[in-house]
């Protein structure tokens, strides 16, 4: 029996996980959910914010169905007493290197956006973002003094062997796509960049089917709002991917019907281990109160399904539950409907 880490989180995250687990278990009953304490739900049960029993069941799962951590009450805290650094520590210990975002936008959805209907109507890119290298984890990273007046120092390395398997995961991705990657950097400033360029033409040349366009992230960000349609697959590292990823998020008009997947470099029988969020956030002026989109987190157990578990069938029938939730006109409240989390989950369950 395979078993999936359901962490529920902060916020939102629980109704919005727990909502998602339970298609999870209609879809296949034989897959054991097991729900474990992360973030500031942890620490409020006087733990860390990964607490030991929370990796031992992620040793042990095929994949981890992630809710959300953050809260308000830990804001400005050094990042060993907040929350997230639950979220980077699983990045970190089971080399989470990869982080896909696919962003598509619904039909009937496309007034939503805060874009013309015309720029986003069949909008379907992929974000494919280095996760665990660049400026969020080089050294040194502190605070010192610099010339007398306080100062800080974060540092921005890469490997070519980092850039080199992102890279291929991007390739591969568009390889079953629209065949085109489009690279992000700013190899007109940055040395990281200029290696990174090197290595994505190196890897390009092995794939001779998909079409490589560099852009640099200024440029980007800009084109993404200009003509999102052309994008196919975006390849970029840890810190533009950050940025990027949720700029083109909010093209589909809701931060709420958009998942994720991180993966590494441990395999399952049915893939790659990885961690499946949506990327919605804890969003806690609206926690409790049962209105949160359920979307994202259940098309990442969606993506859960096929990348860690493969099993391609059960996640395109949970993928087509949600489109023809939206068909038939169904509407959270934050895209101007009236249904709540549950209500809307019953929907996508009947069209199961």
């Amino acid at each position: 029996m395979a078993t999936v880490a359901v962490l529920p989180g902060d916020g939102i995250g629980p109704e919005i996980t727990r909502a998602a687990a339970s298609l999870l278990r209609q879809l296949r009953p034989d897959i054991e959910t097991v729900e474990s304490p992360v973030g500031g739900a942890a620490m409020a049960l006087g733990k860390p914010a990964l607490p030991p029993e929370t990796r031992t069941l992620c040793d042990r799962a095929e994949a981890i169905l992630f809710g959300s951590v953050g809260l308000p009450q830990y804001e400005g805290k050094p990042l060993a007493e907040r929350p997230e650094l639950a979220l980077l520590q699983l990045r970190g210990d089971y080399e989470l290197y990869a982080n896909v975002r696919p962003v598509r936008v619904f039909p009937g959805l496309e007034d939503a956006s805060s874009l013309k209907p015309e720029l986003v109507r069949g909008l379907d890119l992929v974000v494919v973002r280095e996760l665990t290298g660049g400026i969020y984890f080089g050294k040194p990273k502190e605070q010192r003094q610099i010339d007398g007046e306080d100062g800080a120092v974060d540092t921005m390395v890469y490997k070519a062997s980092e850039i080199d398997r992102i890279a291929r995961v991007a390739f591969d991705l568009a390889r079953g796509r629209r065949k085109h990657v489009t690279s992000v950097d700013k190899q007109n400033i940055l040395e990281t960049s200029r290696l990174w360029r090197r290595v994505v033409d190196r890897v390009a040349a092995e794939y001779p089917d998909v079409e490589l366009d560099h852009l640099l992230v200024d440029n980007a960000a800009m084109q993404l709002v200009r003509r999102p349609g052309d994008f196919d697959v975006m390849l970029t590292e840890n810190m533009f991917g950050d940025i990027l990823s949720d700029e083109a998020a909010i093209l589909t008009g809701s931060i709420g019907t958009l998942p994720s997947a991180s993966l590494g470099t441990r395999k399952t029988a049915g893939g790659a281990f990885g961690l499946f969020e949506p990327i919605s956030g804890s969003a806690p002026d609206i926690a409790g109160k049962g209105i949160a989109n359920p979307t994202a987190a259940i098309l990442s157990a969606a993506m859960l399904l096929r990348l860690s578990l493969g099993d391609d069938t059960n996640a395109t029938r949970l993928e087509r539950a949600v489109e023809a939730a939206y068909a038939g006109g169904a509407r959270t409240t934050e895209l101007g409907g009236t249904l709540g989390t549950d209500a809307f989950t019953e929907i996508v369950r009947a069209a199961l």
